[in-house]
């Protein structure tokens, strides 16, 4: 009997040895599975957030590249209807047609430049907006010296300066545009 009884506290001892053995076992699954989820869970929003940067960056640069190209046609249609006023006499009525379609243009880029003060940061959306603002005077100088070239005006020579002037003025913004949005483009952003 008193075997039995040792043999019995034996069994109890070893079932209950192996119950605590699977319990510590068990628990140690469970902190090594959450662990594992967690560090899953940190993975992908790591993953996520890598991946919203480069489509903000690609998305930035294709909107970058959309404004500029809007500026330039602006420019340029600006600049050829200047050259153009530049080798006409004096008294010709100016050209409405393409007055609406340089306006037509700056808007269009102005439109883009929208999209740009909304991408920002706001380096690059201060630069874009001085670069609007510098265009916007450029178009103005060439109308009004459409409009004083069609009547003969004595003062063109001084427009001529004025529109010179705001074009060079045009080239240096469009230059710290360029270089802001670079600048903005390379710059490494820390993903926590």
């Amino acid at each position: 009997m008193y075997t039995v009884l040792i043999s019995a506290v034996g069994v109890l001892g070893t079932i209950s040895g192996a119950a605590l053995s699977a319990v510590v076992a068990a628990r140690a699954e469970q902190r090594r599975g959450a662990a594992e989820d967690a560090a899953l869970k940190r993975t992908q929003k790591h993953e996520l957030q890598v991946e919203h940067h480069r489509w903000r960056r690609e998305r930035r640069h294709s909107t970058y590249l959309s404004f500029l190209d809007a500026m330039g046609a602006a420019d340029r249609e600006n600049q050829a209807y200047f050259h153009r006023l530049r080798d006409t006499p004096a008294g010709e009525l100016p050209d409405e047609e393409r007055l609406r379609e340089i306006r037509r243009l700056f808007k269009a880029a102005e439109a883009a430049g929208h999209a740009v003060l909304l991408e920002g940061p706001d380096d690059v959306a201060d630069a874009a907006h001085e670069l609007i603002q510098r265009l916007a005077a450029l178009t103005r100088d060439v109308r009004e010296y459409a409009l004083a070239q069609g009547a003969a005006h004595d003062g063109l020579d001084d427009l001529a300066a004025a529109c010179h002037e705001n074009g060079m003025q045009y080239i240096v913004e469009h230059k710290t545009f360029i270089g802001t949005a670079r600048a903005a483009l390379d710059q490494v952003t820390e993903v926590a």
